[in-house]
């Protein structure tokens, strides 16, 4: 997978993580990524301007390293007491998904679910929207969405949902204990069939001539409720 920018790259490098090529753009003059470079004992290759932008479509900043595929995590790491993680119900934009991760490992939020099927993952994309916050992030990938809300349950969760198909305002819940919230898709919001298995539905008041949010800025504003009422 190929990573970029300077401050995922600078991350990677701070963690020590696995990198299997380091690819700089000519005169590139970042003395902190530099030393890091030397302080873990890699070699990397100069490339032409036009040869960095051909490795990837994004603002390399003059730094591409390639690395492996991302390691998502296990369900069972998120069960337990107080815990809060967000469910993701098949977004497809990885610049929403680089947004989310970011806020919620801000937040302190304890883990993402995404679904393994016509689904956004962790590429190169999120991984810079994100500014290498998932890698400092439990993020858990599944087959279906349904069968985990389920099995969320079943381990003392309430589940969440939103929609504007509801007269539940997201102030009105109470956010204490387990809790998962789910997020829809940009364009379907989420599915019926994930509504029905939530505990509560609730939606975000629109005041002016919009009658939706993008995804990332409604999962923000979600978010920070459920932080402030378990405050």
């Amino acid at each position: 997978m190929l990573v970029y920018g300077k401050n995922v790259c600078e991350l990677i490098l701070e963690k020590g993580l696995d990198i299997s090529n380091i690819y700089l753009q000519d005169n590139f003059d970042d003395k902190k990524i530099l030393y890091l470079i030397e302080k873990n004992d890699l070699r990397y290759k100069s490339l032409s301007k036009i040869k960095m932008n051909d490795l990837c479509e994004g603002v390399h900043q003059g730094i591409i390293m390639d690395v492996p595929g991302y390691k998502y995590s296990s369900i069972d790491e998120v069960l337990g007491s107080n815990k809060f993680v967000v469910i993701l119900d098949h977004l497809e934009d990885p610049h929403n998904l680089g947004a989310i991760i970011r806020t919620c490992e801000a937040a302190g939020v304890d883990a993402i679910i995404i679904p393994s099927n016509r689904s956004v993952e962790v590429n190169g994309t999120v991984v810079k929207t994100s500014a290498g916050t998932c890698y400092q992030m439990n993020i858990i990938k599944v087959v279906n969405i349904v069968e985990t809300i389920k099995y969320l349950k079943d381990n003392g969760y309430w589940i969440v949902g939103t929609s504007l198909d509801t007269d539940t305002d997201y102030r009105e819940v109470d956010y204490s204990g387990n809790i998962a919230l789910v997020i829809g898709n940009e364009g379907k919001g989420v599915a019926d069939l994930v509504l029905k298995n939530c505990d509560y539905v609730t939606k975000i008041p629109m005041y002016g001539e919009t009658n939706s949010l993008n995804a990332s800025v409604a999962a923000g504003i979600m978010i920070y409720e459920v932080i402030r009422n378990r405050k």
